[in-house]
């Protein structure tokens, strides 16, 4: 991570944000300090809030790396709630989110930042490292437009009772916005949400109607005939 003072107003606080929502690898927490140092020249994020990352920061240097690294996955990687790839909680899994990832990408690309092999466009960080890039209105007003999924997030992990809420709350600020209390609706985790249709059902006595007609495949969301809801 390189850290430069030439860079807009606030855009080293964004970029150390960024990068807080990161895989908590031996990298990130070696950069810690540094962070800190960053957030706190800079004086983008209020007073309280820069308290609240301290805590983060400590925490994260402190704890064991393995305990870290699956902590974050746990939290982050396990359920929509608290994704940080932001068109989950735009558009789930319809077919609307791939048009939207070119367009954010085609953004990336005009602006001439490029994604590294297997970056998302709609992954938070990623999002954030571009916004950084921005003149401070733009930047404002970018992360203004996503300030209702920022919000979103903000609550599920309060309600976890993470101290990664308090990166939120900070890009909440930035963006000239107050956290807010919304309704999380309940929701399976991610890895449980699909399961597996029976391996050649449409080929059982019970799935085939005649020998010459194709077979429809149905892939089946867990639970979803009791609930009668897709996803």
């Amino acid at each position: 991570m390189s850290i430069t003072s030439k860079l807009p107003s606030a855009a080293l606080s964004l970029r150390v944000l960024a990068r807080l929502l990161g895989y908590p690898d031996a990298g990130l927490r070696s950069h810690l300090s540094e962070m800190r140092a960053a957030l706190h020249t800079e004086r983008a994020i209020t007073a309280a809030r820069l308290a609240e990352l301290d805590v983060l920061m400590h925490a994260l240097a402190s704890a064991d790396a393995l305990d870290c690294e699956a902590a974050y996955v746990q939290l982050f990687d396990q359920g929509r709630a608290a994704s940080l790839h932001l068109f989950e909680h735009v558009h789930g899994d319809s077919r609307d989110r791939g048009p939207a990832m070119i367009d954010l990408a085609q953004t990336y690309d005009q602006a001439g930042l490029y994604l590294a092999p297997g970056e998302l466009p709609d992954y938070l960080p990623v999002v954030l490292e571009f916004v950084s890039t921005q003149p401070r209105r733009e930047a404002r007003a970018f992360l203004a437009e996503m300030a209702h999924i920022l919000n979103a997030i903000f609550n599920a992990l309060q309600q976890r009772q993470s101290a990664y809420a308090s990166v939120l709350g900070a890009l909440l600020e930035l963006a000239g916005e107050k956290a807010q209390s919304v309704k999380l609706a309940a929701e399976e985790p991610l890895d449980e949400s699909w399961v597996e249709p029976v391996v050649f059902d449409g080929c059982s006595a019970k799935g085939q109607a005649t020998p010459d007609q194709p077979q429809p495949i149905h892939i089946t969301r867990k639970g979803a005939s009791a609930q009668g809801a897709p996803r």
